[in-house]
């Protein structure tokens, strides 16, 4: 004899004692296939349910006349009913039956230790049963004691963030970022890292962002958690062109890119030590200037326009960013040159383009700045402005820098003034 067959016939036992020594039938294994004995219908039927929700197995016996059914849980070997009585003390249990063939057993609000095989028996000699597997699924839930929280960090450290989750079956996590751009991740650009750990070597402001640490184990709904991670770095800056050209009258606008987190403070000075604020997004100071800022992220767009330039306004301006972490700027120069005449075609203009490098690169030009020097290129002409653009200093749906200079260089304004007075003295002797 087996031993699950020794324990089916204890809880036979148990059944027996149950119904006041009531007498059942002694079946020979010789008559089991008879006509006239309980079969069972149909196998149990496994169910799979969440956390929560309700279950109910069934078993259905054909020609069971007098006999009895009965539950039992096998793993712990407890009676949940005998025929029509509910024996556990469970309250979350209970029975009904249709036309004397099927048996149901309800569990309310399942749990996880109701997970397992349960048996329907039927009280022959020997005893006959079948048995059916409860599978108790819980969807994931994030564990907030074990997963990390918002994070700052200085550029060029490593971090690490972590995500732990509950559930059954145990869930698998995925980290991606809520954007939907690419994480930088171990020198490749991916969009989902999978595992518990997010581990980033040498951190940049490109990694800065709300990172989502999602749950799954294909038992809805899977669930996440966001992450702010944010970078710190001190100012940069980038000036398209260094070198502005206006005549008196005209209106005339600079420019200038900073990086930075925290955000930076950006005001513009002159060359008299003026002090030009740019409010959030539009600030007008007085009749003289307008001041724009824009912000995207850790970068922030900065015009400056000085309204009917006069011979005050010629000379040097400057573009200050400064935040908790240092501070840095540049200079923009504004020069004049002679009007247009009306019968005069406007050349092409000259200017003077800059980039943002960080210190060490390359020798050029240094920007003053503290405590940490980077370094603005030398100027350079129109030909290597086409070449060289930033993108990523350039705000969205700006143009580019060629056509954003409205000066007009006073060499070349001069060569062709000398070009036409030339012309005009050889035109009469060509006539004669």
């Amino acid at each position: 004899m087996t031993g699950r067959q020794s324990r089916n016939l204890e809880i036979l036992g148990q059944i027996s004692g149950h119904h006041h020594g009531t007498q059942y039938a002694s079946i020979s294994d010789n008559y089991k296939n008879n006509s006239d004995l309980p079969r069972f219908a149909e196998e149990i039927q496994n169910v799979t349910v969440s956390k929560g929700r309700d279950a109910l197995l069934a078993c259905i016996v054909d020609n069971l006349r007098t006999y009895k059914v009965a539950w039992v849980r096998v793993d712990t070997q407890t009676i949940l009913s005998i025929h029509h009585t509910v024996i556990t003390q469970n309250p979350r249990i209970s029975l009904s039956y249709n036309d004397h063939r099927t048996w149901y057993l309800h569990i309310k609000k399942v749990e996880e230790v109701d997970r397992g095989w349960y048996m329907c028996q039927v009280n022959t000699d020997p005893m006959r049963s079948r048995q059916g597997y409860l599978e108790v699924v819980v969807p994931p839930s994030i564990i907030t004691k074990e997963t990390s929280t918002d994070m700052v960090v200085r550029e060029g450290s490593n971090v690490t963030l972590t995500c732990k989750a509950s559930g059954y079956p145990e869930p698998y996590i995925m980290w991606r970022r809520e954007d939907g751009k690419n994480i930088n991740y171990n020198g490749d650009n991916v969009n989902v890292v999978n595992g518990e750990v997010l581990h980033i070597v040498k951190i940049s402001r490109l990694h800065m962002g709300s990172y989502l640490c999602i749950a799954s184990n294909d038992v809805p709904p899977r669930v996440s958690q966001r992450i702010s991670l944010r970078v710190q770095f001190p100012p940069m800056l980038s000036i398209p062109n260094q070198l502005e050209a206006a005549y008196i009258g005209q209106d005339v606008t600079l420019e200038c890119h900073t990086e930075a987190y925290p955000t930076s403070i950006n005001y513009w000075t002159t060359e008299r030590g003026d002090m030009i604020v740019s409010g959030n997004y539009h600030s007008i100071v007085g009749d003289k200037y307008e001041a724009v800022s824009t912000d995207n992220g850790y970068n922030k767009y900065m015009m400056l326009k000085i309204r009917n330039v006069g011979p005050r306004d010629f000379g040097s301006y400057k573009c200050v960013a400064q935040n908790s972490l240092g501070g840095t700027d540049g200079d923009i120069k504004l020069d004049e040159i002679p009007a247009p005449s009306t019968t005069s075609t406007t050349p092409p203009p000259y200017h003077v383009t800059s980039s943002m490098k960080k210190n060490g690169r390359n020798g050029n030009k240094k920007l003053r700045q503290r405590p940490i020097d980077y370094e603005v290129e030398e100027w350079r002409n129109s030909d290597y402005d086409r070449d060289y653009d930033p993108p990523s200093m350039r705000p969205p749906g700006e143009l580019p820098v060629d056509a954003l200079s409205p000066g007009v260089s006073h060499r070349a304004q001069l060569v062709l003034h000398l070009l036409v007075s030339l012309l005009s003295l050889l035109l009469p002797a060509i006539r004669r």
